[in-house]
């Protein structure tokens, strides 16, 4: 038989096999996993899934079953207490349909590995504003898509973005695992009701670098942020050298604002009426720089984006510091001629390493900072890390971007209070907060 012909026999005969085996159980319940699987793997059959049995002895692995759904991660989920004094764990959640008919997608509950017992679940409007589908399809540029509904197609790819949060900064589980509630849609016939376990992950141990701030005193907006929020850094997947990464995922973008909560003063079109611009960039931690580009020009379009840089240049002129292994911090779009430091250096916390600028994909100024795992920006990953002490004064209540800062009708952000500010540790920013640094 032809290599192609084999597979797609083998591919229907799992296709049926899972649509009997789920025919069969539904209504069964949700069965117990006999043993933990391995990252990424399945764990053993539940409703919808189809359970590979084999003599004590045998050379097929207890628990081991055929699944409508594969599943991987990104990145490894690591925690993070943010200002809502809940624990995060950002990541992502791939599902590929294996089977040649439709697969609809109607709840995921993110369970603890070891007991089973739920952390979270995500199904309704929820769910489908977290869940993004990997077909392109037409819309207007700019145009974010919209919340999916649809089922998955054979073969087709859906990324549930997930933010999973433990209450009062409580410990997360050592490892998670996903239960997947749908449908299997044989064409002609009623859906049939699937449920199974995939994608078991485990959390990160350790915690979360606790930094100096990278700018001075003031009052700072924290754009596209994490976690929830479907923004730019948190939900920006990229196919980078053969693998899909989301190398912005705890990205921060700082705006300063003066007083009165306002970006920027008189004409948008000029860099010297933004808060931000020329402000002071600190090191955030002691460290050895890694890498360090001058020379790239601000924006010449304010307030409308430039048109986007090579790759190189993405994150215009920049330091990256190395502070520990596996560990690099990221300052972004430094003003020309500011960055004053190079490849080599020694600096230490609080040394100043440049000024904020707009080179680089970046509209209006601000920095861009992160921590990567790598010394690149591209590829890296994202991981998470918290400030050592501010005070929270308010949030931003609309979703206000480099890309449209410029061109609101003034530069007054819409600010409220927090109900549960002031002074906080070893926390990070989330999306829209606005917090004060202090001097020193």
């Amino acid at each position: 038989m032809p290599r192609s012909a084999a597979l797609r026999t083998l591919t229907a005969t799992v296709a049926l096999t899972v649509v009997s085996a789920t025919a069969a159980c539904t209504g069964a319940g949700n069965s117990t996993p006999a043993a933990a699987p391995t990252s990424g793997a399945a764990a053993s059959p539940t409703s919808g899934a189809v359970s590979a049995a084999s003599p004590s002895g045998g050379g097929i692995a207890p628990g081991t079953l055929f699944t409508p759904l594969v599943a991987s991660t990104y990145t490894t989920p690591a925690p993070v207490r943010g200002t809502d004094g809940a624990t995060h764990l950002a990541y992502e959640l791939a599902l590929t349909n294996a089977l040649p008919i439709p697969f609809q997608l109607e709840r995921v509950d993110i369970r603890d590995a070891a007991t089973h017992a739920p952390v979270t679940s995500e199904s309704g409007a929820a769910l489908a504003a977290d869940v993004t589908q990997l077909i392109h399809t037409s819309r207007e540029a700019g145009d974010p898509p919209p919340p999916t509904t649809e089922p998955i197609a054979p073969s087709s790819t859906s990324v549930v973005w997930l933010d999973v949060t433990v209450p009062n900064g409580g410990p997360p589980p050592d490892r998670l695992e996903h239960l997947v509630v749908g449908s299997i849609q044989p064409p002609g016939a009623a859906p049939v009701h699937a449920e199974f376990v995939v994608g078991t992950v485990d959390v990160a141990k350790q915690t979360a670098p606790v930094l100096s701030w990278p700018v001075g005193a003031g009052d700072w907006y924290m754009s596209d942020g994490c976690c929830a929020d479907d923004t730019p850094h948190r939900r920006g997947l990229a196919p980078i050298n053969g693998a899909y990464m989301v190398p912005q995922r705890f990205a921060i973008d700082f705006y300063k604002l003066d007083d009165q909560h306002r970006a920027w003063v008189g004409d948008p079109s000029k860099l010297a009426s933004y808060v931000t611009y020329n402000q002071p960039i600190l090191a955030a931690a002691a460290g050895t720089v890694v890498a360090a580009l001058d020379g790239l020009p601000n924006n010449d379009q304010l307030p409308k984006p430039p048109a986007i840089p090579s790759i190189d240049h993405t994150v215009g002129n920049h330091v990256i510091v190395e502070v520990g292994p596996g560990q690099y911090l990221l300052y972004a779009h430094m003003d020309p001629g500011s960055v004053a430091t190079k490849v080599g250096d020694r600096v230490e916390k609080g040394q100043q390493l440049g000024r904020i600028g707009t080179s680089g994909n970046s509209t209006v100024p601000h920095l861009h900072f992160q921590v990567l795992t790598e010394p690149t920006f591209f590829p890296a990953d994202s991981t998470p890390y918290a400030f050592d002490r501010f005070e929270l004064t308010g949030r931003v209540t609309q979703r206000i971007w480099d890309d449209i800062i410029g061109l609101q009708p003034d530069g007054t952000m819409p600010f409220e209070a927090a109900a549960d500010g002031g002074a906080r540790t070893d926390e990070m920013p989330l999306d829209r907060a606005v917090v004060r640094v202090s001097a020193g």
